[in-house]
């Protein structure tokens, strides 16, 4: 067999034949590498090189994924919800109030009460430029502490019958979601409210407190900024079945609460449930540090509590109550005791307001229309059932007068501090024989400091009488001003008020003829003893001067009632002294008494004159 031969050629052809692969090679392998490092402004330019919107979506949908993957570091589950949520708001509207309510946190944007304005006749709005803010605290299985105030919800607006209403959802999924829903009444300021959860007992942490918050800044609305904040805005809550207030740089823990009430004057912003707040911080802040600068907000209110979980779950039925803190109205909520917020005073004092003078009230204002002649007839009657306390105290002033002499004697007879037993003995037994007590005056002018202060509390926090206007006064619920003072005078104010003028006159003159009666109606002063006389003429002038500073900032209202109540006050006594009681007839009927039997001492009469005649005996003897 031939042996093969050594071909050079062949050798040299195979040499440049790899040289051509191994170039070949090299070249695609360097194309291959450049390729994923191609930036996404590359990818961008080769879609615009064939259409310009395709290289549009392609952007979004790489600025998608970065966010998508942002949001998922940050929210978690929620984060599905923040993707597809956007900046918007939901309006609720009836003809009372209107709601706006913002995508981002669900919450209330702003309210406006309609036909009501403000001092200054503006729209009236209990929430407005973030002054309020209502928020979810709450922590989640992957660790992550979330506020609901900073999550997108998203809302579907439907109707449900002739009610509106706005279902806001943070969503994880189509399926599992946390809810809030609002749902308006026509012609109704209380507005259903829930909270509810949907398949996140795996995403809500459990063993994380659920704290819910909820604040607002009053805006003022009244034109006495000091009235309004001082004597009339506070915090109310329902409490274990109890409702109680909380004053301005106050805070408590309270438990079971029903509702709370943030009160400014004539209008509040309500919260209420139906399963109670356990453990609920309540605080209220005064904003008002200087009246001349600090003129926006009056106060901060504030609620914190905890949330609990049902199975997993939130599920809590509520109600918003924005709108006038109205006796009437509130009474409508039966079993809420909301109308307790109208604050018409504690005990006697609000029930004689509740069953007698907002009865007398609404039946004069179905009649006439003019406010200020409601008040007017209305403390006519007031007098008018009041003239048989003045009739008793007048004639037991008159008694007093006739028997007067007799009692002068007596301090002629026993002079001398240790006479002094012996002298009120005497004192005593005269008067009880001629059938004249020093209480029967008293107790007259006593029943009737219940009204006194009952309608103290009544004309100032009529709904009816804001911005109604009389004569002089355009708002009877308010100060009237005929001069305005360029400088501030301590506890007057820098205005001058006519009402509290003529009510203080009128009620010097009053006590100027009151002071002849009190003068009868006193033993002549003995020995040891004030001069209640004295006194008497200081508060002639005291008292007036006193309800004239400070009434001067007072409801023009009550200021008219006092007036017209001292003129018909003092009428009622011309009437007595001068066609009623006959002094000759008073005193021979006193003589007659004198001639009677003296009646059984009660026990407490005999131990009282034992008493005395113990302290006399121990007289003597030092």
């Amino acid at each position: 067999m031939e042996q093969k031969k050594f071909d050079l050629n062949s050798f040299i052809g195979m040499i440049l034949l790899g040289g051509i692969i191994f170039w070949w090679m090299s070249t695609q392998k360097s194309e291959i590498t450049d390729t994923p490092a191609t930036t996404t402004t590359e990818i961008v330019a080769q879609a615009e090189d064939t259409s310009g919107n395709n290289g549009e979506n392609t952007a979004v949908l790489v600025n998608d994924s970065i966010k998508q993957a942002a949001l998922n570091s940050r929210l978690g589950a929620f984060a599905q919800s923040a993707m597809n949520a956007s900046e918007g708001v939901s309006v609720l509207e009836n003809d009372l109030i209107r709601l706006t309510i913002n995508n981002k946190g669900g919450q209330i944007k702003e309210v406006l009460i309609k036909n009501y304005k403000t001092y200054d006749s503006l729209p009236l709005y209990m929430v407005k430029d973030n002054n309020a803010s209502f928020n979810i605290n709450f922590g989640t299985t992957d660790n992550r502490i979330l506020n609901t105030k900073d999550l997108f919800f998203q809302p579907t607006i439907t109707q449900n019958g002739n009610n509106q209403v706005v279902s806001l959802k943070l969503k994880v999924s189509e399926t599992k979601f946390l809810e809030y829903r609002y749902e308006m009444k026509p012609k109704e300021y209380m507005v259903d409210f829930s909270i509810r959860s949907q398949g996140l007992s795996n995403v809500i942490n459990g063993s994380n407190p659920i704290n819910l918050d909820w604040s607002l800044d009053g805006f003022r609305h009244e034109k006495s900024l000091r009235t309004e904040n001082t004597m009339y805005s506070y915090y109310y809550f329902k409490a274990e079945d109890e409702v109680d207030y909380l004053g301005a740089g106050s805070s408590d823990v309270v438990e079971d609460v029903d509702w709370v009430s943030y009160k400014q004057h004539f209008f509040s912003s309500s919260l209420l449930t139906d399963t109670p707040f356990n453990k609920a911080t309540v605080t209220s802040t005064d904003l008002v540090l200087n009246e001349e600068i600090d003129t926006v907000f009056t106060k901060r209110y504030e609620l914190k509590t905890p949330l609990a979980l049902s199975n997993g779950e939130l599920n809590y039925n509520m109600k918003w109550f924005y709108g006038p803190s109205d006796y009437n109205l509130l009474t409508e909520y039966v079993g809420t005791d909301l109308d307790q917020t109208a604050d018409l005073g504690w005990g006697i004092f609000g029930f004689l307001n509740r069953t007698v003078f907002y009865p007398v009230f609404n039946f004069l204002k179905g009649v006439l229309s003019n406010y200020g002649l409601i008040i007017i007839l209305m403390t006519v009657i007031v007098r008018l059932i009041m003239s048989p306390l003045v009739y008793k105290s007048y004639l037991s002033s008159a008694k007093m007068k006739v028997i007067r002499p007799e009692l002068t004697a007596v301090n002629d007879k026993y002079p001398g501090k240790e006479n002094a037993m012996k002298r009120q003995q005497e004192t005593m037994a005269i008067q009880r024989k001629a059938g004249v007590s020093m209480m029967s005056g008293c107790i007259p002018a006593l029943l009737q400091m219940p009204v006194f202060f009952a309608l103290f509390k009544f004309f100032p926090t009529n709904l009816a009488l804001r911005q109604q206007g009389f004569l002089w006064a355009p708002d009877l619920s308010s100060y009237d001003t005929i001069f305005q003072l360029p400088f501030t005078i301590p506890f007057y104010g820098d205005h001058v008020s006519l009402f509290p003028i003529l009510a203080s006159v009128a009620i010097f003159f009053y006590m100027k003829m009151n002071q002849s009666q009190q003068a009868n109606m006193q033993a002549p002063a003995q020995e040891g003893m004030p001069d209640m006389g004295k006194m008497m003429k200081y508060m002639i002038y005291f008292s007036p001067i006193m309800m004239l500073f400070f009434f001067n900032n007072y409801a023009s209202s009550l200021s008219l009632y006092y007036f017209i109540s001292n003129l018909l006050t003092i009428a009622i006594m011309l009437v007595i002294k001068n066609y009623v009681i006959d002094e000759d007839k008073l005193h021979a009927q006193i003589e007659e008494n004198k001639k009677k039997p003296e009646k059984k001492k009660s026990q407490f009469r005999q131990k009282i004159d034992m008493a005395m005649k113990q302290a006399q005996e121990q007289q003597k003897k030092k």
